[in-house]
């Protein structure tokens, strides 16, 4: 499964890492080197991040799941454990 972004999101990313350098190591990136750092990262690291976030969201819905028989459980066959004492029998 290939993780695809937006031109928009690919654009604001690439500046994103073009400042990173700038502010955080000794020379600039280019548009052209950060573009294929990028590639590089959505490669690599994203589906890790990718499968992480679905392995997240299914540990929360097993648990909301086992949360829902506590939520909606109901007691059988109370009818009788509701009545009241000295109710008379036919």
């Amino acid at each position: 499964m290939s993780i695809e972004i937006s031109k928009e999101s690919r654009d604001q990313l690439i500046t994103s890492i073009q400042r990173y350098f700038k502010e955080n190591m000794d020379e600039p990136i280019g548009n052209l080197g950060a573009a294929a750092l990028l590639g590089f990262f959505i490669d690599e690291l994203a589906p890790l991040a990718y499968n992480q976030g679905v392995a997240d969201v299914q540990q929360r819905l097993q648990t909301r799941i086992m949360e829902i028989d506590m939520e909606v459980y109901a007691d059988e066959f109370q009818y009788w454990g509701k009545q009241t004492p000295g109710r008379k029998k036919k």
